[in-house]
């Protein structure tokens, strides 16, 4: 997995920069080279979040095209909900349901409730990368910036409120890079290990507890913490999307999955 930030500064000028297409073709492209060389038959490409929000999707459409050899899906935000959950649940036994899948990435942030499949699903404009550039532009953010993040998640729960009953869930999932960072950490990792943070748990206390650690440290300092530095840039803002929502939807506790839209899709093509 490559992290390219493809959403970069979506949320301001409305458009992909070249610079994130490039970063992301650059990575489509040795993909496409490691899929010729192991001679991948079936091939399914999707995009979500950024590329739904740019007014000049096409243009990475089309580069994609090119580089992989077929053209991405643009999923909905409902479709990039559904996958998630199906990712997520893989495994688990129904039993163990409802769940609660909450997807916190980049530019958008799903929240999927079901069973054996999805019954209620939103996805807000409220991911790690949006709502760093959209608020959190001290190093480290100032107190102020980081009320105005948790202000704007409070906002947009609003909607979740009204469309997902959330105590239906017996078990909330979290996925994406944000949990798993925040997991990570948590356990003390000195190197990314998905065997220890898949299934592993995060109580609204631990996460606030990060929270307060990372939003306290520089970028510089961030990098040091996290198993991922790449990540130091917008961690802060995915630790409060999450800490907030826990705290406003009375989530008392976790489970991370490192299962995601990723297996979603690769099941999809079974």
């Amino acid at each position: 997995m490559r992290m390219t930030r493809l959403g970069q500064g979506v949320d301001v000028t409305g458009e992909l920069a070249p610079e994130a297409i490039a970063r992301t073709i650059a990575v489509l492209v040795e993909y496409a080279a490691r899929m010729r060389a192991h001679g991948t038959t079936r091939v399914r490409a999707v995009a979500t979040s950024a590329a739904r929000d740019a007014r000049n999707g096409a243009l990475f459409f089309d580069a994609a095209e090119r580089a992989l050899g077929i053209r991405p899906e643009l999923l909905s935000g409902d479709a990039e909900a559904r996958w998630s959950f199906y990712g997520a649940t893989l495994g688990l036994a129904k039993s163990d349901g409802p769940f609660l899948v909450i997807d916190l990435g980049g530019g958008s942030t799903e929240f999927v409730l079901g069973t054996d499949r999805p019954e209620a699903a939103i996805s807000l404009q409220m991911g790690c990368v949006r709502m760093s550039e959209r608020h959190l532009h001290g190093d480290p953010p100032t107190a102020e910036q980081r009320r105005a993040c948790e202000s704007d998640v409070r906002r947009e729960l609003a909607r979740v409120r009204a469309l997902i009953d959330v105590t239906q869930a017996r078990c909330v999932i979290g996925l994406a890079g944000t949990v798993t960072a925040l997991s990570a950490m948590q356990l003390g990792l000195t190197h990314y290990d998905a065997k220890r943070t898949h299934h592993s748990r995060l109580s609204a206390t631990q996460v606030a507890v990060l929270c307060e650690r990372l939003a306290g440290a520089s970028v510089a300092e961030r990098r040091g913490l996290l198993v991922e530095p790449a990540r130091a840039e917008v961690i802060v803002g995915g630790a409060l999307v999450l800490a907030t929502l826990m705290n406003e939807l009375a989530l008392g506790e976790l489970l991370v999955s490192e299962c995601d839209i990723l297996d979603g899709l690769a099941a999809s093509l079974r």
